[in-house]
C-alpha cells in the first residue's frame, strides 16, 4: 500500500502544516528529476506506462483524437490522452466501454488515460447546478442526465481512466464575485465527497488509479488561495488548476495561476486544464506546472493552420498555392514533411479530409517535440533561454 499526503487543516500556513498519512491503496508515483528555476522535469509512473513531465495531452473527447487512431498516437509518441466523461457517458455509455475493457480496451490504447469529470461542461453547456450535483440535457437527443460527485467517480472508474478528476464547478469569466464564491464552495464540498468515495473504492478494489482535485477561483487572487488551501486540505494524488484559459488574456491568467501554485504540494503533479498554445505552455512550465491538455492544436489543424518554428501559418492562404516548401523547414522529422505547402493548400481548397489528418499529425508532432525540447532545456538548466525563444515567436 502506498501513502497519500494529507495536510492538517488546523494549521493555516502551508509550510507549517504537519504531514499526515492515510493508506489509500495502490496509486501512481511521481518523482521530480530536474529543475531550472521553478520549471521541473518529472516522471509519473504506473504499472501500465511512465509519463515524462512537462507533458501535453491530446484531447480525445469521444474516445478518439479526431482524424487519428491509437496507432497514430503511439507513433507520434503520445504518452497520455484525455477522454471526456460527459460525452462518453452519453455515447456509447460507460457500461459499453467498461464491458470492452475500459477506454484502453475499447480504443486499443495501451498508454495512459486521463478523464475529466464533466465540470468543463458546466462552463460550456450551462446546465442546472444545485448543491448536490448537476443535471445536463444531452446534446445528442435532449434526454436528461445527472452527475454527482459520487457517480462522476463511478463513471470514470467504468471508463478505466488512470487519472480521474473530481467533479467541480467551472464558472465563466468574467463572472460576479458571488458566482465564483459559490463555485469555490461547491467545488470544495464536492471534492471532499468525491475523494471519500474514490478512496473507499480504491481500498476495496485495489486498483492503481489516481484522482486529482481541482482549484477554482476565477482571476480573484484571494479566492484562488482559499480554493487551493481547501483542495490541498482534502488531499489528492495530484492537483489541477481549473477555471482559467476560458477567455481571459494571458496577462490576466498568469497571476491567478501563480497564486494557485503557491499552496500546491511540490511532490504532486500539477495540471493546468485547457492550455495548449506555446506561449501559455512555456509560461506555465516556468512557474512549476507539469501537465496540460487542449483542443487548440488539433482544432487549428482541422481549419488549415499549422504550427511552425516561425509561428502559426494558415495554409489555406492563396500565397501558398505554388509553394514547394514543407510545412516547417525547421522540423524535418514532421510526419507531414514529405508534402509541400502547395499540395496541402490544394487539399484544403477542395475539402479533402486527408488535409485535416495530415495537419493534425503535424501539429501534435510539433507540440510533442516542443515539450521534449523544453524538458531537455530544464535538464540542462537553460530553460530561461528556451522560454525567451518561444515567447519571441509566440507571445
Amino acid at each position: 500500500m502506498t501513502q497519500c499526503f494529507y495536510k492538517d487543516p488546523q494549521v493555516k500556513n502551508a509550510e507549517e502544516r504537519t504531514i499526515k498519512y492515510m493508506e489509500t491503496g495502490p496509486m501512481p508515483s511521481f518523482e521530480i528529476t530536474a529543475t531550472s528555476g521553478n520549471a521541473r522535469v518529472g516522471k509519473l509512473s504506473t504499472s501500465r506506462h511512465s509519463l515524462p513531465t512537462p507533458t501535453f495531452m491530446p484531447v480525445g473527447t469521444r474516445g478518439s483524437v479526431r482524424t487519428l487512431t491509437s496507432t497514430d498516437l503511439e507513433e507520434l509518441g503520445a504518452d497520455i490522452i484525455l477522454g471526456n466523461t460527459y460525452h462518453l457517458m452519453l455515447r456509447p455509455g460507460e457500461t459499453v466501454i467498461e464491458q470492452s475493457g475500459g477506454i484502453h480496451g475499447f480504443a486499443d490504447w495501451n498508454r495512459l488515460v486521463l478523464t475529466d469529470s464533466g465540470g468543463y461542461q458546466i462552463f460550456s453547456l450551462q446546465p442546472d447546478v444545485d448543491d448536490d450535483g448537476v443535471t445536463f440535457k444531452s446534446t445528442y437527443d435532449g434526454s436528461f442526465h445527472r452527475l454527482t460527485p459520487q457517480n462522476a467517480v463511478d463513471i470514470q472508474c467504468a471508463l478505466g481512466s488512470d487519472i480521474q478528476m473530481a467533479l467541480d464547478v467551472c464558472p465563466p469569466l468574467p463572472s460576479e464575485k458571488s458566482v465564483i464564491e459559490v463555485a469555490v464552495e461547491r467545488t470544495k464540498i464536492w471534492a471532499g465527497i468525491a475523494r471519500e468515495h474514490f478512496i473507499r473504492r480504491r481500498e476495496a478494489e485495489g486498483f492503481e488509479r489516481a484522482q486529482f482535485g481541482i482549484v477554482q477561483g476565477g482571476v480573484d487572487l484571494s479566492l484562488r488561495r482559499i480554493s487551493a488551501e481547501q483542495i490541498v486540505d482534502i488531499g489528492f494524488d495530484g492537483y489541477a488548476i481549473g477555471g482559467l484559459s476560458v477567455g481571459e488574456s494571458r496577462e490576466d491568467m498568469i497571476e491567478p495561476m501563480v497564486e494557485s501554485l503557491r499552496t500546491l504540494p511540490v511532490d504532486r503533479p500539477r495540471y493546468f486544464m485547457g492550455l495548449g498554445d506555446p506561449a501559455g505552455l512555456v509560461e506555465a512550465v516556468g512557474v512549476g506546472v507539469d501537465m496540460f491538455d487542449c483542443v487548440w492544436p488539433t482544432r487549428l489543424a482541422r481549419h488549415g493552420t499549422a504550427l511552425t518554428a516561425a509561428g502559426r501559418i494558415n495554409l489555406g492562404a492563396a500565397r501558398y498555392a505554388n509553394s514547394q516548401e514543407p510545412i516547417d523547414p525547421d522540423f524535418p522529422q514532421s510526419p507531414a514533411a514529405r508534402w509541400s505547402r502547395g499540395y496541402l493548400r490544394h487539399l484544403l481548397s477542395v475539402g479533402e479530409p486527408a488535409a485535416a489528418r495530415i495537419l493534425t499529425l503535424h501539429n501534435l508532432a510539433w507540440l510533442f517535440d516542443m515539450m521534449h525540447r523544453m524538458r531537455t532545456a530544464i535538464e540542462n538548466d537553460t530553460f530561461h533561454k528556451f522560454r525567451k525563444d518561444i515567447l519571441d515567436v509566440w507571445a
